[in-house]
């Protein structure tokens, strides 16, 4: 392969030496000799070009419309009809601008590393800056989980907590690793930054994922292109203040240093020699003998530990991937899996055991159930303009992130041999729709681990060898033509999915100050022991004490039950509530949007809940506002004791 910089002369007047075997060479970069006593290769200084008043552009635009983002007046589509039109300009132009950024990125990768850090920022900073509330109500769940923890000093793994709040006290490093950032910091509680969440985990995520596809690609064009559809096709909403989060970064760290440090000697064969290797592809890693290995092993364990400790679902992946990579000669270590495995099963029996064994008791019903397992939500139906859009994005995404993926694993077979682990890993998910549905969530999940490599995968369909790379032909120079089209269209199209994806239910995700300080307020005022029912827990502040009080979600099912459930709901509820308990239901505007827009309710049978309740003399209205109302349960109350105030 031709180099794009000279290689220097090793002296004065003497000419320049063809590269070795040892040399490392690579579309979109010079070559370089990796032997002893040779000087660093010195870029020539060069201007920022077009890339760089594409990116300040960008970066004018999204401050100018940031505070023109209507988010408060938020409707059926969430905020995509309250985003200004300067914001949508400016990722238009922050785009264009990486585009063109790829121009020089073997001499200059910098600068599509900013555009990518430039947009993670775009997408998912406005929450973080603007809202006045945690994103996504279920989140507070989790900032209820840390207070319990500064609160009591410990949680309690073996206790039965209601709300399905059992497995964070059995899966605690994320919620004590922010207690311990909550003390640090000197903040109130972790909500006081709990929307930075997805800003903060994907620019961690940006190295690792560099380094994976460093692993098996040496053009830097391809690697950022990657890195760039990975953030576009993240649209999963997984990279929010939760365990997973974390848990998925660990996880593909512990994976980048596999697959670069537990080579086996012997194994490369052919993908050591440049003849054979796509003109894109890197050589494999040097190999690493038994006692290296086992060092990283050792190294690895207190990484596996955490993910252990962090998520429940997670470790299964990391199994399943290693176990994939077994599969091929590069990275057979068993060594590793089986550690892997034991920390898992050894946290599941101790820490986790209670809820490891209900999942056990469980898998009979699922297992082999692919319909059940692959659907999203209770009811898995969308309802409404913007939910319904998201969810058509949703499945557009997929399917474009997979077909582009796929034309280069057809197209570009070499590559796919020298990146045959990354597809491994991608592919080795996708069984678990076998086993279970992981509450409505296996469907998301299964996505989310095999983004990375089809992220690789669908990169290398657009972005075609460099111009002078050896092997080529008339289809090849056609790709590259092609590419100068097709590249900026499959972004656009990815960024034009991800809006919808990502901000589509995003009336689901906003919740007004009132709504918070009333949950609260409630929350507080009950007696130790009560039950607190409500729709779903999709409301902040709704696991607000969840160590001293019930709850039940009582809507949380399959759409037919809940349609009989409106016929009376006043004497549904009682019949659940136990005798002599203290009872509270908690109907809020948040409730409202989230039982439509998923479909656990029929057209507006909420505010038919809400009337019904209201109306019935079992219940006596405590608080009433058009953002909530509060219902205590008195069964033996005359009609004529309701009150409002």
């Amino acid at each position: 392969m031709q180099s794009h910089v000279p290689v220097p002369a090793h002296g004065i007047g003497v000419p320049p030496r063809a590269p070795g075997p040892d040399a490392v060479t690579g579309p979109g970069r010079p070559e370089r000799s990796t032997r002893h006593g040779r000087r660093p290769l010195r870029f020539p200084r060069r201007t920022p070009g077009p890339a760089a008043p594409a990116l300040l552009l960008a970066a004018a635009l999204w401050v100018y419309s940031l505070p023109r983002i209507g988010f408060r007046e938020m409707g059926e589509y969430g905020l995509l009809d309250r985003l200004p039109p300067a914001y949508y300009l400016s990722l238009l132009v922050l785009t264009a601008g990486f585009v063109l950024s790829l121009r020089r990125a073997g001499t200059a990768p910098w600068w599509p590393a900013a555009h990518c850090a430039a947009l993670l920022f775009a997408l998912k900073a406005p929450p973080a800056i603007l809202y006045d509330a945690v994103r996504y109500p279920w989140a507070s769940k989790h900032d209820a989980v840390v207070e319990t923890l500064l609160a009591n000093g410990e949680l309690r793994p073996g206790a039965a907590l209601s709300g399905n709040m059992s497995a964070y006290d059995q899966w605690p490093g994320f919620f004590t690793l922010n207690a311990g950032l909550v003390r640090a910091f000197g903040v109130q509680s972790s909500s006081s930054y709990a929307n930075w969440a997805p800003v903060v985990l994907g620019l961690l995520m940006m190295p690792v994922l560099v380094l994976v596809y460093r692993t098996f690609c040496d053009d830097w064009r391809l690697i950022w292109t990657a890195v760039w559809i990975f953030q576009l096709a993240n649209w999963v909403g997984q990279d929010y203040f939760s365990p997973q989060g974390l848990a998925y970064l660990l996880h593909l760290t512990v994976l980048a240093v596999v697959l670069r440090h537990f080579v086996r000697p012997g194994s490369a064969g052919r993908l050591r020699d440049r003849a054979f290797l796509d003109p894109a592809a890197a050589a494999v890693p040097q190999p690493t003998g038994r006692v290296q290995r086992a060092v990283c092993v050792v190294i690895l364990a207190p990484l596996i530990a955490a993910v252990n400790a962090t998520h429940q679902l997670t470790p299964v992946m990391l199994c399943v991937c290693l176990a994939a990579l077994s599969l091929t000669r590069r990275y057979r270590n068993y060594g590793l899996l089986v550690v892997a495995a034991l920390l898992m099963l050894t946290w599941d029996l101790t820490m986790g055991r209670p809820l490891f064994v209900e999942t056990l008791s469980t898998l009979r019903q699922s297992i082999g159930e692919l319909t059940q397992n692959s659907r999203a939500g209770y009811a898995g139906r969308l309802t409404g303009p913007g939910p319904e859009l998201a969810g058509e994005a949703n499945v557009l995404m997929v399917l474009t992130v997979a077909a582009l993926a796929g034309v280069a694993v057809v197209l570009r077979r070499r590559l796919t041999l020298s990146a045959l682990p990354l597809l491994l890993v991608s592919v080795a998910p996708v069984p678990l729709f076998a086993v279970n549905d992981y509450g409505g969530e296996m469907l998301f999940r299964v996505y989310l681990f095999a983004l990375p490599g089809a992220a690789f995968f669908a990169a290398a369909a657009l972005v075609p060898p460099a111009a002078g790379a050896r092997r080529g032909g008339r289809a090849t120079t056609l790709w590259r033509r092609g590419a100068a089209f097709a590249l900026p269209t499959a972004l656009l199209a990815l960024l034009t999915g991800f809006l919808p994806s990502y901000y589509g239910k995003e009336e689901m995700f906003y919740t007004p100050p009132e709504e918070t300080a009333l949950v609260t307020r409630t929350l507080d005022d009950a007696p130790d022991g009560s039950l607190i029912l409500a729709t779903s827990g999709s409301f902040p502040q709704a696991l607000h004490r969840y160590d001293r009080l019930e709850h039940w979600f009582f809507a949380e099912q399959e759409l037919p039950e809940n349609e009989r459930m409106l016929r009376d709901p006043a004497r549904y509820l009682a019949a659940g509530i136990p005798p002599g308990a203290k009872a509270y239901v908690l109907l809020t505007h948040t409730q409202d949007v989230y039982a439509a827009g998923e479909g656990l309710l029929p057209a507006g049978g909420f505010q038919v809940l809400r009337t019904r309740l209201s109306a019935s003399p079992l219940f006596r209205t405590v608080e009433s506002h058009p953002y909530g109302v509060v219902l205590e349960y008195r069964p033996a109350a005359a009609p004529s004791s309701r009150s409002v105030r």
